[in-house]
């Protein structure tokens, strides 16, 4: 078995993602071509209501090209033409993503699993209303593309009174939601980040629809490809790309070893055997600097982000704000081939700012090194989303030096 050193995996594992070397600053910003690279390596990009700086599936685009125009997804993902026929879809893959237009048929045996909904919940509902899923059918195959409110003002549907953002969905947003699981409706367009339906036959093409793919032929074709956007990675990074269990992904891979996709490799301190892709690229050197969102390809398996970086990084999104460590919306920094840092970012749209709420050396790195290589990702970062300025914050060791390289 060959041997890895963890730097050569980790080398690996950052170009697979298109993290191993600096993109070019300029002021047209990047290309289409360029964005599409990207979604091309890492086949999803996740998707989250979170828009505290700017929504999950934009910013590991930015990571790696820099500035670019955002209706190049929007585009991809919510319009469809004769001239640009659309070519990604939403769908649960690493969670709810956006994925190739034909990675489509790969989830269908994932779409069987959820004919009851994603949560279950939606069985209790359609015993109750036994005809609401074909009403909510008729509702979108008459009008097209409508979102969960417009097809309950169609419906005539009450809503119940409002409880909180997560526990008050409707009847009608439920039945959405299972049809959607289980790809007889599919989302269309977004309207302030609001999902409309429509039926899957108008918005995924014929001839991707008609596909029919064995679970197994599927399976194997998703774990190949996870190889391929990490890289190199352990059976439970494999597995989590697109959220399999673990008997798909072990017998998947022993497939692809055996036909010579995979190759098993033994790396210093992973603690685990690790897979090859055959066409992984092994840089001599990493250079560049980036910040990653929390739902970036990169790190959204914490536990290979320890294994890779040494860093341990968990979302503090949900517990109360006086027992967060490093903020909200932490994003990890990553420097020539090393997370260093951690910076908390918002963005505050009415005073046109990109706050800097806290910033945090990682270890005992030199503060005034990595101030002086964050400030212009943050001059990009405030450019690209339209903030005149940049202020920074008391929290963390890294923020005086900060200041003055902003």
């Amino acid at each position: 078995m060959r041997e890895m050193t963890a730097a050569m995996a980790r080398r690996t594992a950052l170009a697979a993602q298109g993290l191993a070397s600096a993109h070019p600053v300029t002021e047209r910003g990047a290309s289409a071509r360029a964005v599409q690279k990207v979604i091309g390596n890492t086949r999803l990009l996740q998707i989250d209501s979170v828009s505290v700086l700017v929504r999950a599936h934009y910013a590991p685009v930015f990571s790696r090209v820099g500035s670019y125009d955002r209706g190049v997804i929007d585009a991809a993902a919510w319009t469809d033409t004769a001239r640009k026929p659309r070519t990604l879809v939403e769908y649960w893959a690493h969670e709810a993503a956006l994925i190739p237009v034909e990675d489509w048929p790969l989830m269908r045996w994932r779409m069987e699993l959820y004919q009851h909904g994603r949560w279950g919940g939606a069985k209790t509902v359609l015993e109750r209303s036994p005809t609401l899923a074909d009403d909510v059918l008729d509702v979108i195959a008459d009008r097209g593309p409508s979102s969960a409110g417009e097809i309950e003002q169609a419906l005539e549907t009450p809503r119940p009174g409002r409880k909180g953002p997560w526990w008050d969905r409707s009847d009608v947003k439920i039945v959405c939601e299972q049809l959607f699981s289980a790809g007889v409706v599919s989302v269309a367009t977004r309207a302030a980040f609001v999902r409309h339906y429509d039926l899957t036959e108008r918005v995924v093409p014929p001839h991707v629809l008609a596909q029919r793919i064995d679970e197994s032929d599927a399976v194997r074709t998703l774990v190949a490809q996870s190889a391929l956007a990490l890289g190199i990675g352990t059976e439970p990074d494999l597995r989590d790309y697109y959220r399999l269990s673990q008997k798909q992904t072990k017998t998947a891979i022993a497939d692809l070893v055996e036909d010579g996709t995979l190759e098993q490799v033994a790396v210093t301190d992973w603690g685990a055997p690790a897979y090859l892709h055959v066409d992984a690229r092994i840089p001599r050197s990493v250079k560049g600097a980036a910040l990653l969102c929390p739902f970036d390809p990169m790190i959204f398996f914490r536990p290979r982000v320890e294994r890779i970086f040494g860093f341990h990084y968990r979302i503090e999104i949900s517990p109360p704000q006086h027992t967060r460590v490093h903020g909200y919306y932490v994003f990890p920094f990553l420097l020539d081939g090393e997370l260093v840092a951690r910076v908390d970012l918002k963005g505050d749209r009415a005073r046109s700012e990109l706050q800097v709420l806290g910033a945090f050396v990682e270890g005992d790195r030199d503060a005034s090194v990595i101030a002086d290589r964050l400030a212009p990702v943050l001059r990009e970062l405030a450019g690209w989303l339209e903030l005149e300025s940049i202020t920074v914050g008391e929290r963390g060791d890294l923020v005086s030096e900060l200041a003055a390289s902003v």
